[in-house]
C-alpha cells in the first residue's frame, strides 16, 4: 500500500472550537489520495485519556474499554456508535462514516494506564463501540502498540470485530493469550450478499469475516461469532438464519451468540432513510415494531435467540456459554412493562449493545 499521495491540511492548534470539539490541544486534518481512503477525513488528535469506564458497567460483561477511533468506514447504516458523532457537532450519517477521529497516542495512552498504581489488571474490551480494525488501522497501526502493551502486562482484554486486518496481528494476539486471558469474536449477522452489499458497505464481505474465525482457529486461538444483527423481515427467515449458522459452524466457531437489530436516536434516523430507499414496504412494519423502543420486542428477541441456538446445537457448536455471553443474549424477565411516553429504558433492559 502506498501514501506517496497524501494531501495535508495545516494542522488546527489551540483554537477554542477544537479543544471544545476533540477534548484536546491539537487536531491535524489529514486526507489521503488513494482508492481505500478517498472521500475520508482523519482527524488526528493526542488524546489525553484512552482507558474509559463504561457507564453502567454493573449490567455489562465488561467494565472497561479501550477505542483508538470514532467514526467508522465500515459505515454499517445500522451502527449504534453514530450518536457519538454528534458530541463532536459532526454529522451522524455520512459524517459518521467519512470524519474518522484518530486517537494517535492511545497505545502510549495505555501503556501509562496499566503501569499506573490505581490500576489492577481489569479486562479491557475493545470493538464495542466503533471497529479498531476498520481501514484506518492499515494507516495509522494503533492495535499492535495497544496489544504489546497489555502483554507486556499480562492484563486480560477482548477485541470485537468485523475487519480481516485483525490477522496483520495474529502473532501478538497468540503471545497475548500466552500470558493473560484473550477473548476474539467476529461479528457476521448474515450470509447475504446482497444485504451485505447494501447495510454493510464499507465492511469486508461475511465469508472473509468468517474467515477470520478459521484462522485463529487454525492457531489455537478460540474464536467466537456475534450473529449481529440480525435484521428483522430481512435476515431472518428460516433459510437464512440457517445458512449463516451453517457457515459460523463450518468456520471453526467456539460459539454463536445472536443479537437482533436494535435501533437507537442517531441509528434510527440513518437505517430508517436507508430502508425507505431500498425496502420501502417495510417502513410500516419496522415503525410498528420498533415503536415503543430502541429493541424489538422481547418475544421476537427469544424467538431468534430460540432458533439460532437450536441450529448451533445441530451443527454442533452450541450457544455461548460463558456468563458473559449469556448476559449480551438474554433479556432480563425482570423488566417491568413501560408505560406509552416514559424513556426508552435503554440497551440494559434488552440486549448489550455492541453493535
Amino acid at each position: 500500500m502506498r501514501w506517496d499521495n497524501l494531501v495535508e491540511n495545516p494542522p488546527t492548534s489551540r483554537t477554542t472550537g477544537d479543544i471544545a470539539l476533540f477534548g484536546t490541544d491539537a487536531v491535524t486534518t489529514r486526507t489521503f489520495d488513494t482508492p481505500e481512503f478517498r472521500g475520508i477525513t482523519f482527524h488526528e488528535i493526542r488524546a489525553r485519556s484512552i482507558v474509559n469506564r463504561v457507564p453502567g458497567a454493573s449490567r455489562m460483561p465488561f467494565e472497561w474499554t479501550v477505542n483508538p477511533y470514532r467514526g467508522c468506514s465500515h459505515a454499517c447504516v445500522y451502527c449504534f456508535a453514530r450518536k457519538t458523532h454528534s458530541y463532536l457537532d459532526l454529522d451522524t450519517g455520512l459524517g459518521f462514516d467519512s470524519q474518522i477521529v484518530v486517537k494517535i497516542n492511545a497505545p502510549e495512552l495505555v501503556r501509562r494506564h496499566l503501569g499506573s498504581r490505581s490500576w489492577h489488571g481489569a479486562h479491557i474490551a475493545m470493538g464495542t463501540n466503533v471497529d479498531c480494525y476498520q481501514r484506518a488501522e492499515g494507516r495509522y497501526r494503533l492495535m499492535p502498540g495497544i496489544i504489546t502493551a497489555l502483554r507486556d502486562r499480562a492484563n486480560p482484554f477482548s477485541i470485537l470485530t468485523k475487519g480481516t486486518l485483525i490477522l496483520r496481528d495474529l502473532e501478538l494476539i497468540r503471545q497475548a493469550a500466552s500470558v493473560t486471558e484473550v477473548g476474539i469474536s467476529v461479528s457476521v449477522g448474515f450470509t447475504d450478499q446482497e444485504l451485505w452489499r447494501t447495510v454493510e458497505p464499507g465492511t469486508p464481505s461475511p465469508e472473509r469475516r468468517l474467515d477470520v474465525v478459521r484462522a485463529m482457529a487454525d492457531s489455537g486461538i478460540g474464536c467466537g461469532v456475534l450473529m449481529a444483527p440480525v435484521i428483522p423481515f430481512l435476515g431472518d427467515g428460516p433459510e437464512q438464519l440457517r445458512a449463516t449458522v451453517r457457515a459460523i459452524a463450518a468456520a471453526g466457531a467456539t460459539s454463536v451468540t445472536p443479537l437482533v437489530l436494535h435501533l437507537r436516536p442517531g441509528a434510527r434516523e440513518w437505517f430508517m432513510a436507508w430502508l425507505e430507499q431500498h425496502h420501502p414496504r417495510l417502513v410500516a412494519r419496522y415503525e410498528r415494531m420498533y415503536a415503543a423502543s430502541a429493541y424489538a420486542p422481547k418475544w421476537y428477541q427469544r424467538q431468534i435467540t430460540r432458533q439460532v441456538h437450536e441450529l448451533a446445537n445441530e451443527f454442533g457448536i452450541g450457544p455461548a456459554s460463558r456468563g458473559a455471553a449469556r448476559r449480551i443474549e438474554e433479556p432480563r424477565e425482570q423488566d417491568p412493562p413501560r408505560r406509552p411516553g416514559t424513556p426508552d429504558p435503554g440497551p440494559g433492559a434488552t440486549q448489550l449493545t455492541l453493535l
